[in-house]
């Protein structure tokens, strides 16, 4: 479930992310509380509590004194033009060296998609 090469907050942190970004969490939408996360998980509450505070930090979530923490209204479309720079700028290069060793041409790489994923 965890992997040992990224610490378990920001593993955590990622899949609330992606929860986001599914559309599984919408804005307004509650997380489950750091003490359900933390027994469903059994991770360490402090743990939990980190990786809510990156997410408030980065203002995709919010505290709501006495009633939790809440997806802010904005929040997928900031994640998803922080996730899309951060694609183009860090592994999309990786992707074209790759396409470009292969000597794959676009039209092959359309092609696969249209057939599902085989040139």
């Amino acid at each position: 479930m965890w992997n040992d090469n990224t610490p378990i907050y920001r593993q955590l942190k990622e899949r609330v992310i992606g929860m986001m970004l599914d559309g599984l969490l919408k804005p307004g939408d509650a997380l489950p509380s750091v003490r359900q996360v933390a027994a469903d998980y059994q991770l360490n509450p402090i743990t939990v509590s980190k990786a809510y505070q990156e997410l408030v930090d980065e203002t995709l979530v919010e505290k709501r004194r006495g009633l939790g923490m809440y997806v802010t209204e904005g929040a997928v479309d900031k994640l998803l033009a922080s996730e899309r720079e951060r694609f183009l700028r860090e592994e999309w290069p990786a992707m074209m060296e790759r396409i470009r060793r292969l000597g794959l041409s676009l039209e092959q790489l359309m092609q696969a998609e249209q057939k599902g994923g085989t040139a």
